[in-house]
């Protein structure tokens, strides 16, 4: 019997999430038209079709069609599947490569000339539907009101037309939050820096933008791009709009701003959404000259210019970055001086008093160190390693003992079906034995594909594990001092830690940090036969039982870190 998947998508536009359910009882009323059997569904809620790089349903979908779990893709219509003219060949390409057909309600089997014609229509309706919405915008923008996004000190007004339609883009000031504005100038121009605001912010418990807490960044935010507190235009009385344009990067699908040149701003008088006067502005714009001039961003030697250069310079992408988690507040751990981490909560909004900083440096370094001596030498790892086994060989046996359900109960149905084949040579024909028969296929091939998953899925425990768990590690090591390998081998090791917790020690300079990461996880990829494939070093990670996972805490760094060279001194991140 043709197995079939289901593949449905809606938009967060115009459509909600009965959509997915309706494009779905669509697809099953077909597949049982055609007597295809269902074996799968996959979905994008709320998702644009302009890229499947950023949707996992579509994702979960190429990758099953490479294991062979279905022979058709069934949707509603192609532009479900994508509306980008080059993923929807490329999906096709790898599709029909994996030996899958894409059938739609509204297309039919879906073949080259579909790809080439549907791909360019659907590329068209999007940018048609582009320059349609930014029409839109632009004019209501011109009517004085809000072309999208919503500013800290307004709220949205709910208004109806003659007709019950809502009215978009209205503003009103929230007073409370107006006088926050009003405040945040006045100390910005007398010389309080970003930081300090947000601190007194903070302590006071008035809330931020989006209910959170202040950081410096909300309120110096960037000038160009005018963001940020200080920077916002409207806050005056004047609506711009259209600074930025946004544009996908096809390597990852998501948007990337660009500033457009001033001559497309668009510009509209708001003076009921005033907050600040020119005065205050003015004073704010001459502070911030005032700081441009002086911690000019090619000064190194200040501590201004050394973080405004860290602010904008393009860093690559460390190997613990996105880890790092402080034991105090739970907030991250991030670059605050070049190669220096710190807790964000503290240096950025003083919502916490963990003070303690660690270079790039030493908790890369310990954290290497800690994988290869504690890590693979404690007895966690030989207990997990047991465990790991005794998973294994329950799942093995687990398995046999389905399979030879399977077996008996495939062997059955077989004979039930070449009993019902005797009896029509016989000319003992009957209609229900037609429906019958059609019972007996789908029960077939129901128990043959189980016993197929079954005899691909029995793990296989190698019984050297912990020490290609060892040497494993000890390449890790060596390949991330390698300029080629590196940056691979560094995307596989993080794959193997969970997070990185540090935490202040009792004594001054001192810091501790926590390494957590799943062990099943680490051995399925120690749990690798030897003269394998090579490449498999740098594959991730993933755990190999479905459930009773271990995962073990293991404490890699236990040891003071004097700070410039002198023990017990901290180091702490200046204003901005």
């Amino acid at each position: 019997m043709t197995r079939t998947a289901l593949y449905a998508r809606y938009s967060s536009d115009q459509q909600n999430a009965a959509s997915i359910e309706d494009q779905f009882r669509l697809c099953r009323d077909h597949a049982r038209r055609e007597r295809w059997e269902t074996v799968g569904s996959y979905e994008d809620a709320a998702i644009s079709g302009a890229s499947t790089i950023l949707r996992p349903g579509i994702q979960r979908l190429m990758r099953d069609a490479k294991l062979g779990e279905f022979d058709i893709v069934l949707a509603e219509a192609l532009d479900r599947i994508s509306r980008d003219q080059a993923d929807i060949a490329t999906l096709y390409k790898h599709l029909k490569f994996a030996g899958v057909t894409i059938v739609t309600l509204a297309e039919g089997e879906i073949s080259e000339l579909h790809v080439g014609l549907k791909g360019t229509m659907n590329a068209l309706f999007l940018k048609d539907l582009a320059m349609k919405t930014r029409r839109g915008l632009r004019g209501r923008v011109e009517k004085g009101k809000a072309g999208g996004g919503l500013c800290y000190g307004y709220k949205v007004v709910k208004k109806l037309d003659a007709n019950g339609d809502p009215l978009r883009g209205d503003r009103e000031i929230i007073p409370e939050e107006a006088e926050t504005v009003r405040r945040i100038c006045r100390e910005f121009a007398s010389g309080k820096s970003p930081k300090s605001i947000a601190t007194d912010l903070n302590k006071e418990g008035i809330p931020g933008p989006l209910g959170r807490a202040w950081g410096d960044t909300s309120i110096r935010g960037h000038k160009t791009r005018g963001t940020g507190i200080i920077n916002n235009e409207l806050y005056t009385g004047m609506l711009v709009w259209n600074r930025l344009r946004f544009v996908k990067d096809p390597s990852t699908g998501k948007r990337v701003s660009r500033p457009n040149p001033q001559s497309e701003w668009i510009s509209t008088e708001v003076p009921h959404l005033r907050i600040v006067d020119d005065e205050l502005w003015n004073a704010v714009r001459a502070r911030q000259q005032q700081i441009s001039t002086i911690f000019g961003p090619n000064d190194a030697n200040t501590r201004e210019g050394r973080m405004k250069r860290l602010h904008l310079a393009n860093r690559p992408g460390a190997l613990l970055s996105g880890l790092l988690t402080c034991g105090c507040c739970g907030g991250k751990y991030g670059i605050i001086l070049p190669n220096r981490y710190g807790c964000l909560n503290h240096h950025r909004r003083a919502t916490c008093d963990n003070n303690r900083t660690i270079t790039r440096a030493k908790i890369e370094a310990r954290v290497l160190a800690g994988l290869k001596e504690r890590l693979v030498s404690s007895e966690a790892v030989a207990e997990a390693v047991r465990s790991y086994g005794e998973e294994m060989n329950r799942l093995s046996r687990d398995r046999r003992v389905e399979a030879q359900g399977d077996e008996k109960a495939l062997a059955k149905v077989e004979r039930a079906i070449a009993g019902i084949l005797s009896a029509i040579e016989d000319g003992m024909y009957q209609p229900s034995m037609k429906a019958r028969m059609d019972e007996l296929e789908q029960q077939k091939a129901e128990i043959s594909r189980r016993l197929s998953k079954a005899t691909a899925t029995i793990p296989e425990v190698h019984p050297n594990i912990a020490d290609n768990y060892r040497r494993w590690v000890e390449r890790f090591a060596e390949a991330l001092q390698d300029p080629d390998g590196g940056r691979q081998a560094a995307e596989a090791l993080r794959s193997l830690i969970g997070e990185i917790v540090l935490m202040p020690g009792k004594k001054r300079g001192q810091v501790h940090a926590t390494l957590r990461g799943e062990l099943m996880g680490i051995l399925s990829l120690a749990n690798a036969k030897e003269g394998g494939d090579s490449d498999a070093l740098f594959m991730p990670a993933v755990a190999a039982s479905p459930r009773n996972q271990i995962t073990k805490h293991h404490t890699i760094l236990a040891s003071p870190l004097p700070q410039n060279g002198r023990r017990g001194r901290t180091r702490r991140a200046p204003g901005p």
